[in-house]
């Protein structure tokens, strides 16, 4: 198990809710690069549907973070891009099915105008430290 220290909120900065402000840790950086809502034969899944392409996205995340030897204990970042801010309950539900609340990684949560094909509604990015 990594042994990662997250800091939800530092002394003078206002408590986040759904993250925590820092996460640190030593070991081996493991980046994964942002995720879609795609099946492993490369079709959509939940076209129109924020909570069927989140969960397709957090289970995409953790695919690529097992090929890499982690698992969603050691993230310390996610990043989220969203073509509509109204996902982002989606979102946090389908985190909370991999990550609890006491371990939430640092977060970001980017709206954009368009991702690389229109039907996708969202794309998720992760950090994650792996014990030496």
């Amino acid at each position: 198990m990594n042994a990662l220290s997250r800091i939800p909120a530092p002394e003078g900065v206002a408590p986040a809710a759904h993250y925590s402000h820092v996460v640190h840790g030593t070991g081996r950086l493991v980046a994964v690069s942002g995720q879609l809502p795609l099946d492993e034969e490369g079709r959509i899944v939940g076209e129109g549907d924020p909570a069927a392409q989140a969960r397709q996205v957090f289970e995409n995340l953790r695919r690529c973070l097992a090929a890499a030897g982690a698992t969603f204990d050691d993230v310390v970042k996610l990043t989220f891009f969203v073509t509509d801010t109204a996902y982002l309950p989606a979102i946090r539900a389908a985190r909370a099915e991999h990550i609890p609340d006491d371990r939430l990684p640092a977060a970001s949560a980017v709206r954009v105008a368009g991702l690389v094909r229109p039907e996708f509604l969202m794309e998720i990015e992760a950090l994650a430290v792996v014990a030496p």
